[in-house]
């Protein structure tokens, strides 16, 4: 991504654009599925822990990603492709690997619609298959 494009995506989500903010940017949009506060250290070449945890933190509070709860303990991330806002149905589900540990996201796999009673706000839900990955799967049966 270049940096006219990183500075475009950071300002139309209210994020004043920073050189650690650029690079974090441009860093996790080269994951597919999930990632890591790790995975963008290695991504960063080495950059500022701390540097990158605030601007993850900030990320997730301006919506430009998504924190996932899979349950490992470990805090993981993905891209938010939402236009800034991101209404329940546009929620989509994440499957972590019992195997390999990976966490995937499922881009076309919708929240279910769940009943709620009046009165309440949602504001997240966190919906998680678990299993074996197709990768997994293949290499159990051979």
């Amino acid at each position: 991504m270049d940096s006219r494009h990183c500075e475009e995506v950071l300002l139309h989500h209210g994020i004043r654009p920073t050189a650690v903010r650029m690079l974090v940017l441009d860093a996790m949009e080269r994951f597919s599925d999930t990632f890591t506060l790790a995975d963008l250290e290695e991504a960063t070449d080495g950059m500022d822990r701390s540097s990158i945890y605030r601007t993850l933190t900030l990320f997730v509070r301006r919506h430009l990603l998504h924190l996932v709860e899979d349950g490992s303990g470990s805090a993981k991330y993905c891209v938010c492709h939402n236009d800034h806002a991101c209404r329940i149905d546009e929620m989509h589900c994440h499957f972590h690997c019992e195997a390999c540990g990976r966490t995937l996201c499922l881009d076309h796999t919708h929240i279910p619609v769940v009943a709620y009673p009046a009165g309440f706000e949602v504001r997240q839900i966190d919906y998680l298959l678990r299993g074996l990955c197709p990768e997994c799967r293949a290499k159990r049966r051979g």
